[in-house]
C-alpha cells in the first residue's frame, strides 16, 4: 500500500508544482504575452493552459512507469527531478524576475535535460520514454519562442522591467 501512495505522489507532483508556479506567475504571464512582440508561429495565449497540464500528466505517468520494477530508479529519479527543476525555474526567471537572458539559457539547458530524461526513461521502460516525445517537441518549440521573444524585445527596456 505504501508503494502505491509513493507512486501517486510522484504521479501528481509535476502537476502540483506546475499549478503552484502557474499561480505565482499568472499576472506576469498575461501581461507579458499581450505586451511584447512575439515571433512567427506563436500560439494564442489560451494554448498554454491546455498544453502544460497534459505535459505534466505525461511526466508523472512516465516517471512512475520508468521506476516500477526498474533497475534504473536512481538515474531516472535524478534526471526527472532535474528537468522538473529547470522547468519550474524557467517561469520564475522569465516572468517573475524578468531575467530574460538567463531564462533563455535555462530553456536550452531544460531542453537538453528533457532529452536526457526521456532517454533514461526509455532505457528503463520504452513506453515511458516514448511518452516524453510531446514534451521534447514542446521544449524545442518553447526554446524557439523564448529565443524569438528575446531577439524581438531585447532593446525594449520594458521587457526587463518588473511590475
Amino acid at each position: 500500500m505504501k508503494k502505491y501512495i509513493i507512486y501517486c505522489f510522484h504521479l501528481l507532483l509535476p502537476m502540483i508544482g506546475g499549478s503552484i508556479i502557474g499561480r505565482l506567475t499568472a499576472n506576469d504571464t498575461k501581461n507579458d504575452y499581450r505586451q511584447f512582440k512575439k515571433p512567427p508561429f506563436s500560439p494564442p495565449g489560451y494554448i498554454f493552459p491546455i498544453v502544460w497540464p497534459i505535459l505534466y500528466i505525461l511526466m508523472g505517468v512516465s516517471f512512475v512507469l520508468s521506476i516500477i520494477n526498474s533497475g534504473k530508479q536512481r538515474v531516472v529519479t535524478v534526471t526527472h527531478y532535474l528537468q522538473l527543476a529547470f522547468n519550474y525555474m524557467w517561469s520564475l526567471l522569465y516572468f517573475k524576475e524578468k531575467l530574460r537572458g538567463v531564462a533563455l539559457v535555462d530553456s536550452v539547458v531544460l531542453l537538453i535535460s528533457v532529452i536526457i530524461n526521456a532517454i533514461t526513461m526509455f532505457k528503463a521502460k520504452g513506453l515511458a520514454g516514448l511518452l516524453q516525445i510531446p514534451y521534447i517537441l514542446w521544449s524545442v518549440y518553447a526554446s524557439y519562442l523564448n529565443t524569438g521573444n528575446w531577439l524581438l524585445n531585447k532593446d525594449n527596456p520594458e521587457y526587463f522591467k518588473k511590475q
